[in-house]
């Protein structure tokens, strides 16, 4: 197991941490995170410790890809484990942020909706032998979505100071961006999927 495998599994730990420290009860052990408030905002320790995970297991993302692509690193279970890792990660913070409150369902959903399509569309060039490579507006997605997830860990800090919803900004643009680049990789593969298979 080479180095940037061993990163995407410890992003697969991170983000089974992150769930367990915001869906666990953990009143019910008589474990209670302190609460402080900064100006106003109240902030719950619960949502800054997983926010600081959060934003470790994003840089394993970029890591595990840096070294992967320096060293010739890059192997078909890397490959697979760093999909499954950036889906559990992001998508499941997105829908507990949802749950909890914090940002709107469109967010979680469309996002949702949008990695199935493009895993699709992936797979189905796979089949015939073809890589679909990243495009631009699917990392500035990535990029955007993972600044405005820490942003919202931490409670929007130190924009919700000057009442600047930088956080829900990010969201949304990524939301956007996610549309985009998930109509860009149909249009750039959609003759790979309507053709018929060679014998």
């Amino acid at each position: 197991m080479n180095i940037p495998t061993k990163l995407t599994i410890s992003r697969i730990i991170i983000s089974i941490i992150i769930i367990i420290i915001l869906l666990f009860p953990f009143y019910a052990i008589n474990i209670n995170f302190p609460q402080y408030s900064v100006n106003g905002v109240l902030i719950d320790l619960r949502y800054i410790i997983a926010g600081v995970l959060f934003i470790i297991g994003s840089l394993t993302d970029f890591l595990d890809g840096y070294i992967a692509r320096k060293y010739g690193l890059i192997t078909n279970t890397g490959k697979m484990l760093d999909a499954i890792a950036d889906k559990v990660l992001v998508n499941s913070v997105l829908i507990i942020l949802s749950a909890n409150g914090f940002i709107h369902a469109i967010v979680p959903v469309v996002i949702v909706l949008r990695d199935i399509v493009v895993n699709a569309i992936k797979m189905e060039a796979a089949s015939r032998g073809k890589v679909v490579a990243a495009i631009s507006s699917g990392k500035l997605k990535t990029a955007s979505l993972m600044v405005g997830v820490s942003l919202t860990f931490f409670y929007n800090l130190p924009f919700e100071l000057i009442n600047l919803r930088v956080s829900d900004f990010l969201l949304y643009f990524a939301t956007i961006m996610s549309i985009i680049s998930m109509i860009e990789y149909y249009n750039l593969n959609k003759k790979l999927i309507f053709d018929k298979k060679e014998d």
